[in-house]
């Protein structure tokens, strides 16, 4: 019997060449949008990274683009109120996405932003793929399901993407990917393979790019 939502395999010396090489181009920061009326023109791929606050997204985004501190990762969960748009060599945008479930901000500017959030995951054209940041220390959470759910009802394929996979136990590892694994069946929006990653030991990186280099 083939397992559902396997863990992603390590790439081949080709993938992982194409993949490094598309990260060792130009990536910068494009602008960062409080509206969708100021979202840039949907011709190029795009990915999007999106995740509760304090899911190490910022951290990941930097390990992957190779940049220190291209995310701005913060101390307070909820700070990014924008989505971050940036560009990835000619032909591709990464988009950093506002953190949900938790933020130390005032309601009414929440709401505000977690419309933002809902609105440019439901009518986007030009986004080929959510990558769904889950916390390797947690699992999915109840406001994950809700992005999910979202993700689901929009046509949009997402793959989740554990981070800080280091903090745990080797032997907390089997329950964690079989409660995602539980969790996941029922979004039909799903992509059929988890990447397990650590922004600080490195792990899974390489895999991510590939991914992301993969997608047309």
């Amino acid at each position: 019997m083939q397992l559902r939502f396997p863990l992603a395999e390590e790439p081949d010396e080709i993938s992982r060449e194409t993949g490094r090489k598309l990260f060792a181009g130009e990536v910068d920061f494009l602008k960062g949008v409080v509206a969708m009326s100021g979202l840039p023109a949907d011709d190029r791929i795009e990915v999007c990274f999106a995740g509760r606050s304090n899911v190490g997204k910022s951290s990941l985004i930097n390990a992957v683009t190779g940049r220190k501190a291209l995310a701005r990762a913060s101390n307070t969960p909820g700070r990014t109120q924008e989505i971050n748009y940036f560009t990835l060599g000619d032909e591709r945008y990464i988009v950093d996405l506002p953190g949900y479930g938790y933020a130390n901000a005032p309601v009414q500017v929440v709401e505000k932003w977690q419309a933002l959030l809902k609105q440019y995951l439901s009518g986007r054209a030009s986004l080929r793929r959510a990558f769904v940041l889950v916390d390797s220390r947690h699992g999915i959470k109840p406001v994950d399901e809700e992005i999910m759910t979202l993700l689901d009802k929009s046509a949009v394929t997402f793959q989740v993407v554990l981070t800080k996979a280091d903090k745990i136990k080797p032997s907390h590892c089997d329950s964690l990917l079989a409660q995602v694994r539980d969790k996941l069946a029922k979004h039909p929006a799903a992509y059929p393979e988890l990447v397990l990653t650590s922004s600080e030991k490195g792990d899974g990186i390489a895999t991510l790019r590939s991914i992301i280099a993969g997608i047309s």
